[in-house]
């Protein structure tokens, strides 16, 4: 083992859990992901998102969850997992009428 990759081995042994911290910089609003972080549990993360994420007040509520445990869509099943939306035409908004009582916002 090379010297670069033993002290890879070695950094990973000893790094605390990865955490994905999400933001709602206001009441009502949707959490976005606002970045990463170390932290060795769930207390912890939130202490150090609140310090490093909203600090100046750019967030009312903080979400902390552990890297390993968000399961997303591979770019390479994009057509097959997507594809059962098409079979379903009713979910398109052109299928809907707008009441004529409906006042046009502009």
């Amino acid at each position: 083992m090379s010297k670069d990759e033993n002290l890879k081995s070695n950094n990973d042994d000893t790094q605390w859990p990865l955490w994905e911290v999400f933001t709602q910089p206001r009441e009502g609003k949707p959490h976005e992901h606002a970045g990463s972080l170390h932290a060795p549990d769930a207390e912890m993360a939130l202490e150090n998102a609140r310090d490093v994420y909203a600090r100046r007040k750019e967030a009312v509520n903080i979400w902390v969850v552990p890297s390993e445990q968000i399961v997303a869509s591979k770019g390479e099943d994009a057509g097959p997992f997507f594809d059962p939306a098409d079979d379903k035409p009713y979910r398109h908004p052109q299928f809907y009428s707008v009441p004529r009582a409906t006042k046009r916002r502009s």
